[in-house]
């Protein structure tokens, strides 16, 4: 028997070399090589694998092309929905990622599970009996689309139909009329699509999808892009919403080729601690809604819910004001959110330690050095550890006011004020950015009764503006005025 041939294939770009090499020769990254088994026989079908995605058309201007907003189906979880730009979306797909057990299944469960009691994809005779009228959604033009196909479809690939039944009824999904397909062979997945035309199906997940005319193994970078582009394609022609959840690595990021995530129209991470109660749903790509939106939701023993004020679970409850914390408004998407970053400073010997858990700790080590060279205060000697509470992330340069009045706090053992809050971006000549959106930033703080901001000379709101009632604002050019006023406050 011959011998198979083998390529060595890129994680991050698809990209393959006769040789194993240190450097991706398509897009450069370094270690991404990975031994796969040649394709034969399928030459043409790689070639054709992105053919269809989207409807040939004759070239026209842009003035001349009507647009209209797409319908969207609120999945009737509304933390979900605020990700996804407003609901399902008919044709789009969907990719969404995260860490092991952290309950990607057990949402997309409960999602599919409401959308199918609300009667997404079926007419009005085919609802349960005894529903009253007005207990029905709204149906537009997607809804009624959907309604010419039927329900919904949850394909299972890494768990047979018994566990997710299971799992349905430890969620208290009694009754549930989901239709569940437990295969992993894409070409039969395709087949039961054109057959059921379902209105939205669940693929869990698109690693363990593999097709017959490839002869590597279920996972591997050829089987995922080849499956991602047949389901893709499936999507577009036929109008059912597709949504594929996806492995992570050990970085974090979305197991597979790169090019998995530009084939998809959203793209959604679930983040935090497993071992914490509260998860995150970040949008990190969506082609029909704002990117960088979040969801937060509360894992019960009946499923995930939505958590209607985040704001109370990123901050720490202290009968009293304690020495290096102080409470940040950041804005995730068009949300304002309150977070407490807290930080630690101690003495540390010839080779201190910058830690920071939730923020970056380059700009860590900046701030450190703009502290010291415009605001004196020095932490050469000493281990410096931040963090953010809740497990949450944050990767807005308007942190930075917050983190060093935090650090200048735990170093001086001064505890801010109480309802104390600030938000501004620093800069390494010293002087304090504007935040974009600062107003409603402030009107979020002002809401949960707070009484006194330092924010950025230009988000300072106009005088006797009553939205702000109660809110004592102090407005600062530069870190030496923040510090002086953070002292005065004690």
């Amino acid at each position: 028997m011959a011998k198979e041939k083998t390529l060595y294939s890129c994680t991050d770009c698809g990209g393959t070399s006769p040789k194993w090499l240190g450097k991706c020769p398509a897009c450069g990254a370094w270690n991404t090589l990975v031994e796969t088994v040649a394709e034969t026989g399928s030459a043409s079908a790689s070639k054709n694998r992105f053919a269809a995605l989207a409807p040939a058309s004759a070239v026209t201007t842009l003035a001349d092309i009507e647009a209209t907003d797409v319908q969207r189906t609120p999945t009737g979880i509304g933390e979900l929905d605020r990700v996804l730009g407003g609901g399902i979306v008919e044709g789009g797909v969907v990719l969404i990622g995260g860490d092991p057990g952290i309950g990607k299944s057990t949402l997309l469960l409960q999602a599919v599970d409401a959308l199918e009691r609300n009667g997404f994809g079926r007419s009005t005779s085919d609802l349960p009996p005894g529903r009253p009228k007005a207990d029905q959604p709204p149906r537009g033009a997607a809804t009624r689309a959907a309604a010419e196909r039927g329900g919904t479809l949850y394909v299972t690939g890494e768990e047979s139909g018994a566990q997710v039944a299971l799992r349905s009824r430890r969620l208290g999904l009694d009754g549930s009329q989901v239709k569940v397909l437990a295969e992993t062979q894409l070409e039969k997945i395709l087949a039961t699509l054109d057959a059921q035309k379902p209105a939205i199906a669940i693929i869990d997940s698109i690693q363990t999808v593999y097709s017959e005319q490839l002869t590597s193994a279920p996972g591997s970078v050829a089987q995922v892009r080849e499956c991602a582009a047949h389901l893709t394609r499936a999507a577009k022609s036929s109008g059912v919403a597709i949504v594929l959840v996806g492995h992570v690595t050990k970085e974090g990021a979305l197991a597979g080729p790169r090019v998995l995530e530009h084939m998809v129209d959203t793209v959604l991470y679930f983040e935090g601690d497993t071992h914490s109660s509260f998860r995150l749903v970040r949008a990190i790509k969506n082609r029909f809604g704002a990117v960088n939106e979040i969801g937060v939701f509360a894992m019960t023993e009946k499923g995930l819910k939505g958590v209607s004020n985040p704001s109370a679970i990123f901050l720490s409850q202290h009968s009293e004001p304690v020495p290096g914390s102080c409470v940040l408004v950041t804005l995730e998407g068009t949300r304002p959110m309150l977070v407490e970053i807290q930080a630690l400073v101690d003495s540390g010997g010839p080779s201190p330690r910058r830690l920071s858990v939730g923020l970056e700790r380059d700009r860590l080590a900046m701030l450190l050095a703009v502290l010291h060279r415009h605001a004196g205060v020095a932490c050469m000697d000493q281990d410096v550890f931040v963090n953010a509470v809740g497990g949450v992330r944050i990767s807005e340069p308007a942190a930075d006011l917050a983190v060093m009045l935090a650090i200048t706090s735990s170093l001086r053992g001064k505890p801010l004020p109480k309802g104390f809050l600030a938000f501004g971006e620093v800069g390494l000549a010293g002087e304090v950015r504007p935040a974009p959106r600062g107003q409603e930033r402030l009107k979020e703080a002002a809401k949960l009764g707070f009484s006194v901001a330092v924010v950025p000379k230009a988000n300072a709101p106009k005088k006797n503006d009553k939205a702000f009632e109660g809110l004592t604002i102090h407005a600062v050019d530069r870190i030496e005025e923040a510090m002086e006023l953070a002292r005065s406050l004690d």
